[in-house]
């Protein structure tokens, strides 16, 4: 397949490492030094789950979507504030098979088109502060994914896997008779030929908020700690503050007709899985870069309200980690 990662950053470096790696013809858009590395010397990829092993990858890189021309699978692995000024961008990139896959953190902005429930086509403006982005992208070429991997870039051009090797594809038209369609089921087999857990989901959006809980949680308290996962899974202290906001994350789902197929006590264990990996947004505040606040936690708030869900403990720290943002210059 000729595939595309726009976001060639920790989640998207490893899938297109892994796509080239297993025989697709893969180009990446990255910007600045990275991509000046990946063109130079290619993409290499540190295997913590492999020992250490690295290895490189020569690919085409650019920052300039329209150089590549049509694609069978594009994915997107961009922050979620950084989406919606490329996300018109990539039209050179979308025939009328493409197919394309935001494997993002939080709220996904497609969350709420093709629902069909009572809030289809809602808009949510912590993701979407100008309503467009349902607009860029027709809804039918779009592939739900969600990550359970964790990555860093420690330099330009090199990727460190450090857990999980979990991806979670579905379609997200509710209307569709079988969510386990053709190209999602060959989709996910590329994905498992390139050494990754790839599974079909039969309801993307509960698989969403199953991850997304744990990220409410988990990433504003590792950002203002920086305690990698494992340090928050040990510590009382830290998964006092975690567990009153996974319930309360898991409230707001059930409000949305979400029932999480896991307890709180479970949601931290799988979270244990990850090991010592240090999550997104404590690699955020580390490398001066924006944090994903409003798609994590400020997205699951204004959905909350919405359904009149209380989140005393979400919105507490959320304040908190905001006001860090602001004092360190990463956010307005």
């Amino acid at each position: 397949m000729r595939i595309c990662v726009v976001g060639a950053g920790a989640i998207g470096g490893l899938l297109a490492f892994r796509m080239a790696s297993s025989g697709h013809e893969v180009c990446v858009v990255a910007r600045g030094a990275h991509r000046a590395a990946i063109e130079a010397k290619g993409l290499t990829l540190v295997d913590h789950l492999d020992g250490g092993r690295v290895s490189s990858q020569v690919m085409a890189a650019s920052e300039d979507p329209a150089r590549f021309g049509t694609q069978d699978v594009v994915f997107i692995g961009l922050k979620a504030h950084a989406i919606p000024d490329l996300l018109p961008r990539i039209a050179p990139l979308l025939g009328p098979a493409t197919m394309v896959v935001p494997a993002i953190n939080g709220v996904p902005w497609w969350y709420f088109q093709r629902e069909g429930g009572v809030h289809d086509g809602l808009v949510v403006r912590s993701v979407d502060p100008s309503g467009t982005m349902a607009t860029a992208i027709d809804a039918g070429a779009l592939i739900g994914c969600v990550v359970h991997v964790a990555a860093e870039v420690r330099a330009p051009g090199v990727v460190h896997h450090t857990g999980g090797r979990g991806f979670i594809v579905g379609e997200i038209d509710r209307g569709l008779d079988d969510a386990r369609s053709a190209r999602v089921e060959a989709l996910a087999a590329a994905l498992v030929d390139a050494t990754l857990d790839a599974t079909v989901s039969v309801d993307i959006r509960r698989d969403v908020w199953t991850k997304l809980v744990g990220n409410l949680g988990y990433n504003p308290v590792a950002a203002l700690t920086y305690a990698d996962i494992g340090r928050i899974g040990d510590s009382d202290d830290l998964l006092a503050v975690v567990r009153p906001m996974l319930a309360e994350g898991m409230a707001v789902a059930k409000a949305y007709g979400i029932d999480i197929p896991l307890t709180v006590d479970q949601r931290i264990e799988l979270a244990r899985k990850l090991g010592s990996a240090r999550i997104s947004m404590h690699q955020d505040f580390e490398a001066h870069r924006r944090p994903e606040i409003d798609a994590i936690v400020g997205a699951v708030i204004e959905l909350a309200e919405r359904v009149d869900v209380p989140m005393p403990v979400t919105r507490m720290v959320r304040a908190l980690v905001r006001e860090r943002a602001i004092s360190e210059g990463l956010l307005a």
